[in-house]
């Protein structure tokens, strides 16, 4: 049987996503976005978890966005138990952006405390986003254990997730945080704190006042 012309479309642009150059795999990713077909959605979840520039992934997951969630979901699914880190960090950022709440359930704790930072930080902000109605404080008090992990990029990632979550189910997470033995997780709970407070509050300016709270003793609930 010949081949027809969307056959020959398809057939370039799954060869395109695997070119040596960053603009043509680019330009492939934004024609599977705008032309979906059930044919690529594995070779896209694939990409993800190999692509090494950023905008390219970011296009990679556009362009699954754009495909039948009945067709992204199960094969994304899969995809965060991936032993690649960057599979996991991507299919995660992947599922944040579909928003489709069936897959909380493959948000485990695992996940929420993986060993590589930004696989953590892409399944903190997913979290955020899928964590069901009265999911709320259990996902909170699980946040609140990586308080203090990380160099600054990290805990801001931390922070602003926890921010983001927002609600009454944080502040009690918080308030448990800035008593714990660890100086550093003392600090990361103050900060948040003072974010989840005033929003406009810069990260940096908070946390250095945070740590001069904790070298001077204090756990930030005096006179609470």
């Amino acid at each position: 049987m010949a081949m027809t012309r969307q056959d020959t479309d398809a057939m370039r642009a799954l060869q395109g996503l695997e070119d040596g150059s960053s603009s043509v795999r680019l330009r492939a990713a934004l024609a599977v976005g705008t032309a979906p077909d059930p044919c690529f959605v594995d070779k896209l979840v694939e990409r993800c978890g190999l692509e090494p520039e950023f905008f390219v992934r970011d296009m990679l997951t556009w362009a699954l966005t754009r495909h039948p969630v009945s067709m992204t979901l199960p094969a994304l699914l899969r995809e965060v138990r991936s032993e690649r880190a960057q599979a996991r960090s991507q299919a995660l950022h992947t599922l944040s952006k579909i928003g489709d709440r069936r897959a909380w359930p493959a948000i485990t704790p695992e996940l929420l405390s993986d060993a590589d930072d930004e696989v953590a930080r892409s399944a903190w902000r997913t979290a955020v986003v899928l964590v069901p109605e009265g999911g709320e404080s259990g996902l909170a008090a699980m946040l609140a254990g990586q308080l203090g992990r990380g160099e600054r990029e990290t805990q801001l990632s931390l922070s602003r997730a926890l921010v983001a979550l927002g609600g009454d189910a944080v502040p009690p997470a918080l308030r448990t945080a800035t008593m714990a033995p660890d100086p550093r997780v003392r600090a990361h709970a103050l900060a948040t704190e003072r974010l989840l407070h005033d929003p406009d509050t810069g990260f940096e300016f908070a946390i250095e006042e945070a740590k001069r709270v904790v070298a001077l003793g204090g756990s930030g609930q005096e006179g609470r």
